[in-house]
């Protein structure tokens, strides 16, 4: 077991034990929340996985993602369409786990396990917080939706493999998804 394998274990198992301050969705019983393997010891993927953390407050967020690159391709509007779902990044389902509660744009959001996804279109992007996880990120069932955020977009210098970043903060932070010239903020607050 690699290092960074035991990093996302001991963070998922410190969400779960964590206490809420809402009682559990009816419907999040049911699904595993243990976050997608990475890739076999030695084996290079064209989207490896990566894992990004951060602190707002006291919660603790962690983001497990797969890094698809440009490769000399249009992304948005094109491989990644306008108007449609996106998996938020690469292969197996992006997963975030929040250690407490926090607050998402102006939408509370429970301590727990979830998948991001989101809606990028020619005029922004929503970011979805999906309660089913452990799911390959194509496997979308938008009935399991907990909420969906609008962004921020700006125009940014160009990144080649898309990156997640949590931008931590005492009382306020940021979730950033970025890739090729676009870039796609939301603010993370203490509860």
């Amino acid at each position: 077991m690699t290092i960074r394998t035991l990093s996302i274990i001991s963070a998922l198992c410190l969400a779960a034990c964590t206490p809420r301050d809402q009682p559990d969705r009816a419907d999040a019983s049911a699904d595993s929340t243990v976050a997608p393997a990475p890739a076999p010891a030695g084996e290079r993927t064209a989207s490896p996985r990566d894992t990004v953390r951060g602190t707002v407050g006291g919660a603790t967020l962690l983001v497990d993602y797969g890094r698809p690159s440009r490769r000399g391709r249009a992304i948005f509007g094109s491989l990644v369409p306008y108007g449609q779902v996106w998996r938020t990044g690469a292969n197996a389902a992006t997963t975030l786990v929040v250690g407490a509660s926090v607050q998402l744009g102006s939408q509370p959001l429970p301590a727990g396990t979830y998948t991001l996804y989101s809606l990028p279109t020619r005029n922004g992007w929503t970011l979805i917080v999906n309660g089913q996880t452990g799911q390959w990120g194509t496997e979308y069932a938008e009935r399991r939706d907990v909420m969906r955020v609008p962004m921020s977009v700006s125009r940014i210098e160009p990144v080649d493999t898309f990156r997640i970043t949590v931008e931590g903060g005492d009382a306020e932070g940021h979730l950033v998804l970025a890739w090729d010239t676009l870039q796609g903020t939301v603010p993370v607050r203490a509860r």
